[in-house]
Parts: structure tokens; sequence; C-alpha cells
């Protein structure tokens, strides 16, 4: 039901049910916000939406209170815009004053409130927050004395993403916002996936930079710098250069890798085809002996550590195949060595992905071979696009370039592994070829792209009726794992991603994305897979090549040596 109400002195449409911020923002009006976020249910508590209604004597909070029929609303009348700049104002009074030196300097929600209110004086002197930054985890770093109280770091872990680490502690302006007793993130349940970093309006999270060290290795004449990119990271980083969102960077990132100074340039998406490679041949096997089924998918790292603190008894059921970024860095650090004579010694890889996990996956002690692990730093996309910038690489005057030999080669079914359902698409493709000899003839799967947090897809596949299910969040696992224990068992494959809708809105990709960027990453990555001459990552020649001439067979001796791995029960202290 539609119906009028005014803003401003004009009349809008609104509809029932919906929020006089919903109403606004579909009618092209902004209303400054910094609790609220799509998808979280509404408090406001930050009383930055505040707006004028007739009759009321106070003022309202636009993002929680119903429209009601011929509402009039003022939205910057004097008294509303002297409140907002008040609460800012009050905000600043304890904030520290190190903008210049932060990590969100240019892209804080906090300063461009401040620059759009017109603050220009300290009108309430207050004493700034002395809290001490935590930086043991090994993914994300939490800065209390910048946390503004907004409380959407806490509902995105709680309400978002189900892994609920973080919450209110104390009362009264003693209240911080940490893991349970204000104990270290690393002691915490924390799974590194980052989507508090995505919900914070400030500097009070942000991921654990690795781009001093890099700097190091590059200027180090001893070392062998290598850099493998994410395929979500191709289709992302250009937002951060201010280029359309969605647009694909693989050559532009070719180059300007190259020009920082690595001596290789590496496509993980090469990774991601051997991993749907091996991870099809163990499906394969689990089916044939009937063993640990169904199979969880193993590539995402935010989910490995939830299932190991959470859900120890399922472990034996995730895959025990390592992830696309440990897989490349692993061959890198074999086959790739040997290949070009370099000693392992003095070779020092770098992952780019769109993930704050990552960076807690390269660190696991299961992730080395003979004393040399698998990858040496993660950036993210973040991270990336600045390291660009740091080294003065003006990407709009660079031409396309090819990755580097002998990972140059890619399917376009490792790319789908950007997108929730991607894996399971990739998985079935190869499964189908090693089940029945043959490819499919159609291998888009409609039923997997959806974009819903919960996707699921029967189909017989040569002798098998195989059930396959894709979700994203943890919460949603955790009610997939609850039915499975109450005795579902149609079920054969289960992808899972801890960010919701997969990769391409991981914890390390740009900060100021909404759901149109988002949707734009996805469709980019669909039109690819459309038009790419090689959709099925058993087709991948490079992938072929090098199991003809290094690993032998996919979960033969080597592969099994260098490309699996193993879990463990991760106790969690608070």
């Amino acid at each position: 039901m539609n119906f009028p109400i005014e803003v401003n002195n004009k009349t809008i449409t609104a509809r029932k049910g919906e929020t006089i911020l919903d109403a606004l923002e579909r009618n092209g009006i902004k209303v400054p916000t910094l609790c609220h976020m799509p998808g979280l249910y509404p408090t406001g508590s930050c009383r930055m939406c505040v707006v004028e209604v007739e009759g009321k004597s106070n003022l309202i909070t636009a993002c929680s209170y119903p429209v009601e029929e011929w509402m009039k609303i003022k939205t910057h009348s004097p008294r509303v815009v002297n409140a907002r700049k008040t609460n800012v104002e009050l905000l600043l009074s304890n904030h520290p004053d190190d903008c210049l030196f932060c990590e969100r300097n240019g892209n804080c929600e906090l300063q461009k409130f401040a620059e759009d209110l017109n603050v220009r004086e300290r009108r309430f002197p207050g004493k700034k927050n002395k809290y001490k930054a935590d930086p043991s985890g090994s993914s994300i770093v939490r800065d209390p004395a910048k946390c503004i109280l907004c409380g959407r770091c806490v509902r995105t872990c709680d309400e978002i993403v189900g892994a609920v680490t973080l919450g209110f502690i104390g009362r009264g302006n003693k209240t911080i916002i940490g893991p349970p007793f204000n104990k270290q993130i690393n002691l915490s349940s924390c799974i590194t996936c980052g989507q508090c970093v995505m919900a914070c309006p400030t500097g009070a999270l942000h991921e654990k930079r690795h781009s001093s060290d890099l700097q190091n290795a590059l200027h180090n004449p001893d070392l062998h710098v290598v850099l493998q990119y994410s395929p979500t990271v191709t289709v992302s980083v250009g937002e951060e250069f201010g280029l359309k969102a969605g647009k694909d960077m693989t050559g532009i990132l070719n180059a300007a890798l190259r020009k920082t100074g690595f001596d290789k340039v590496f496509d993980s998406s090469f990774g991601a085809d051997l991993y749907i490679t091996e991870l099809a041949a163990e499906v394969e096997q689990r089916l044939k002996t009937g063993e640990n089924i169904p199979v969880f998918s193993s590539d995402c790292p935010a989910w490995v550590k939830y299932t190991e603190q959470w859900y120890p008894e399922i472990l034996p059921n995730l895959s025990a195949c390592k992830s696309p970024q440990q897989m490349l860095g692993s061959v890198i650090s074999s086959y790739y060595t040997d290949l070009f004579h370099i000693n392992p010694d003095n070779l020092y890889t770098v992952s780019a992905m769109p993930c704050t996990a990552k960076k807690f996956e390269a660190q696991r002690e299961q992730m080395t071979h003979k004393g040399i692990t698998d990858v040496d730093a993660v950036l993210t996309t973040r991270e990336l696009a600045q390291f660009i910038r740091l080294n003065g690489i003006d990407i709009e005057q660079i031409e396309n370039e090819l990755a580097d030999n002998p990972f140059h080669v890619r399917s376009s079914a490792g790319r789908l592994l950007s997108v929730s359902g991607g894996v399971t698409e990739a998985l079935i493709r190869t499964l189908h070829y090693r089940l029945t000899g043959k490819d499919m003839t159609q291998p888009k799967i409609s039923e997997l792209r959806n974009g819903r947090e919960y996707k699921e897809v029967k189909m017989k596949i040569g002798d098998f009726k195989l059930g396959f299910a894709a979700v994203s969040t943890v919460r949603q696992a955790a009610r997939l794992i609850g039915e499975i224990k109450a005795g579902r068992n149609d079920l054969h494959f289960i992808e899972v991603m801890a960010c919701p809708g997969g990769c391409v809105n991981g914890g390390g990709q740009p900060i100021a994305c909404d759901t149109g960027a988002i949707r734009a990453r996805i469709k980019t990555v669909y039109e690819i897979d459309e038009k790419d001459p090689i959709r099925f990552a058993h087709k991948n020649p490079a992938v072929l090549e090098l199991y003809r001439d290094f690993l032998g067979e996919p979960m033969g001796a080597r592969s099994v040596e260098l490309l699996h791995t193993s879990y463990k029960k991760r106790e969690v202290p608070l």
C-alpha cells in the first residue's frame, strides 16, 4: 500500500511498513547515519538520522520510526542540523586527534560527517580515550580508542555472520566493545572473516598490514619475490582507484605489479582450478567408499577456523584440500623453484586476497612443507591498492599484460570461486567428467546463482543421485549442520563461505562499497564465465601439465603431500 507524505514541503510516496529512512532514501533524499546498516535491525542509537516530524515534540530517528500517512517531515531544518552537528562534536570530544595517521584517513564516516556538517571548532573539550590497541590477532587489529560505540560490528558479527565474538562491555561512559571480558582478540572465538572491519565506520577495526614486510622483501636483492592475486581482487580493486565497480583489472594488475618490482606475477585462478580438480577427485573417492559424507568445502579459512572451534566432530567431513591460495603457494615453493632453479630459502611469496582470514590461514602451522611456508605475506584488496599507489603506478597509463608462466592459464570455473555457489558449480562440472567421462553440455547451473544465502541443487551424475548445497555466513552453516545432526542425509557436498555473498564481499574488499558494487562484481564474474573458451577446471592445459610433469594424479601421493592439509580442534578460551 502506497500513500503520500510531505518531506521538506514536497509530497513523496511512502510504502506501508517501511521506515522514514527507507522512504527518504528511495526518493533520493540523503540522511546521515552511523549505527544503521542494511541487513541489521535498526536501533537509532547514534541519533544522526534524526528528523523533525510535525506534531512530535522530540526529534525522531528516521532509521527506526515507521512512516505514517500524511506525515510532514523536515530533514535538514536548523534544529535537525544543529542536533546532528552536536552529536558529531560530542563524538569528537573524546576521539583521538590522529586522523592523519589513521588507517581510515580519507575514508572515515565520522571524519566525513564532521566535514559535511562544517565542524570547525572544538566546543566540547573532553577526555580523550586512552585505550590501547590490540594487535594480538593474526588478521585484525582492534583499536578501542577510536570506537564510537555504534554497535555495527557487534550486530554484524551476530546477526549477519553468526560468529558472535564481539559485544558491549562495561556501563555508561566506561562502555567499550570487544571480546568477552575484554580479552585479546587472539584468545577469542573470532574467525577473522573481517566483516566487522567492513562494518566499522572509523579506524577502530582494521586488518593487520603486511605492506612493510613486502616492501622490505622487494628491496632485498637476495630474495626472489612473487605474487599471486585472487580473481576476486581483479573485479574489485578498480573501485579503490575510482573506476567503475566490477571492472575486470586482470591485465592491468599483471602490468602494474611487475612495475612495482615483483619477479613473477601469477593469477591464483590457476590455484582455484587445481583446487577444484583435486576436490573433485576427493569427493569421487568419498562417494565410492561412502565415508565422511557430506563433504564440506575447505577453501574459506574463516569457515575452517569456525569448524575447528565449534564443530570439531565434523572435521573428518571437511575436505582435506588446501585452499587455492595455499595450493598455489605450495607448488610455487616446490615445482616452480625446481623448474627455474631457485633456492626455496630465497623465495618470498605474497598473495593479494579479498579476505582478512587469508592472513590467518597463511600462518597456520600446517601450511608449510620441509620448513618452507606456502605463503609469506597476504595483502587485502585495500592494501594492494595502497601499495600500487605507494609505488607511483598510474593504472590509467598501463597496457594489459598476461600473467607469468607456468601458472598463466586458467579456466573460468576457477574464477567462479569468487561468489557463493561458485565452488559448487565448478566442482559439479569436473565431478561430472570424473563420474561419466563426459563434459556437461550446459555448465551453467542457475540454481546456484540466485543470490540467496542458501542454495541447493539435486542432480543425477552417472550412477549417483547427488545433493549439493551452498551457504554463505557461518550462521547459515550452523543451521544446516543442525539439520544434518537431526538426521538429514540427502546432501553429499556443502560449500560454506563465511562472508555474505562470498569472496566478492570479503573482509578485505573496498570499504566504501554497497550492494550495487557487490552485484556488479558478481555480474562480471558470470559474464567472464559465459565468454571464456575454457569453462572446466580439468580442461586447463597448465593444470594438466603440472599433474603430468610433477604431481602425478589427483589424490596421488605427491598431490596429497603438497596439496592436502589437516585440521585440529581449537579450544576457545572465551
